[in-house]
């Protein structure tokens, strides 16, 4: 399948973002640093922005936020919100989570493909459900009413998450099962594996360049580090987002190098010559951000990948 522009919709009534209105936009949260009590939008927006810490390089953020928090525009005379949820792609849903069983609440998955590979866009913190599983839905179609379901939100802070993902493994299971303990409830569909467009950067460009291809708009990312697997890893991604690859090499390669984001999002994978027996990571950029922080725990201040990091990795290259 060739790709498509993309049928790109805001997830509710909300337009402020389009017109870089971040305090309309994004809902706020409750902060407490150095002994001072805020309550910044900043932190309802992706990316690193949640649990400053004061570093010799100056503020780091300790928490990565991999989606939106959609502010309510309407809300009724008890203050819960009225804004209904719209799919922000044609797509079909495939995952509707029961409530009480996730950070996220009450959420909803829905699996598009324009022809760049199966992308996954997830709903949150819902009051209630508007479909069902395997319903096909259309762009800007209502999937949902905006809610406060799922830990640590409340009525002041009802909002919508919404993410659009690439997804890391169809194993997932047996990756969870080494790991946790926990029951994994939601399948493939857990959080864990799917990761993270830095969506509201995406919905910008868009309103730039509507013919946008979210596979040369993702290549064009900052990499921030570099890691070699072995030529045997499943690299399950390269079947389903075949555009990561890059170089002409042909047959088995003796090992694959991956380029990623700050927050481990690949960018491009290279088969190489060079065998390796197992993970390493082989370039990193430098920065006065301390690098646990600035790879969301991937990477240590040592510059050496973390048993997060390396779990991340086993999962994403299927070492």
């Amino acid at each position: 399948m060739s790709a498509v522009a993309l049928d790109l919709r805001l997830p509710t009534d909300n337009q402020a973002l389009l017109r870089k209105d971040g305090p309309g936009y994004f809902q706020f949260v409750d902060r407490t640093f150095e002994g001072q009590v805020s309550y910044p939008w900043e932190g309802g927006q992706f990316g690193f922005w949640r649990d400053p810490r004061r570093t010799g390089g100056g503020i780091a953020y300790a928490r990565f936020h991999e989606g939106m928090d959609v502010k309510p525009m309407r809300r009724d005379e008890r203050g819960d919100p009225l804004d209904e949820v719209r799919a922000i792609l044609p797509g079909e849903v495939v995952h509707v989570a029961a409530p009480g069983k996730s950070n996220y609440g009450s959420y909803v998955v829905v699996l598009h493909d324009w022809g760049e590979g199966p992308f996954f866009s997830l709903y949150a913190h819902l009051r209630a459900y508007r479909v069902r599983l395997g319903q096909k839905v259309a762009a800007g179609e209502t999937i949902a009413l905006m809610g406060y379901t799922g830990s640590g939100i409340d009525q002041r802070r009802a909002h919508l998450h919404v993410e659009l993902n690439l997804m890391l493994s169809r194993d997932f299971e047996a990756w969870y099962q080494q790991g946790f303990r926990t029951p994994n409830h939601h399948g493939i569909y857990n959080g864990m594996n799917l990761l993270g467009l830095d969506l509201q950067a995406l919905y910008l460009a868009h309103a730039q360049q509507p013919e946008l291809s979210v596979a040369a708009w993702l290549r064009q990312s900052e990499a921030q580090f570099e890691i070699s697997v072995p030529g045997s890893a499943q690299m399950e991604l390269l079947k389903h987002y075949p555009w990561l690859r890059t170089g002409t090499m042909t047959g088995r390669p003796l090992s694959w190098k991956i380029r990623c984001n700050a927050w481990g999002l690949p960018l491009a994978v290279t088969a190489d010559t060079a065998p390796t027996s197992d993970v390493q990571l082989t370039w990193l950029e430098k920065s006065t951000i301390p690098m646990y922080y600035r790879t969301r725990g991937l990477v240590s201040n040592q510059g050496k990948l973390t048993l997060e990091g390396m779990r991340f990795v086993q999962l994403m290259a299927g070492t």
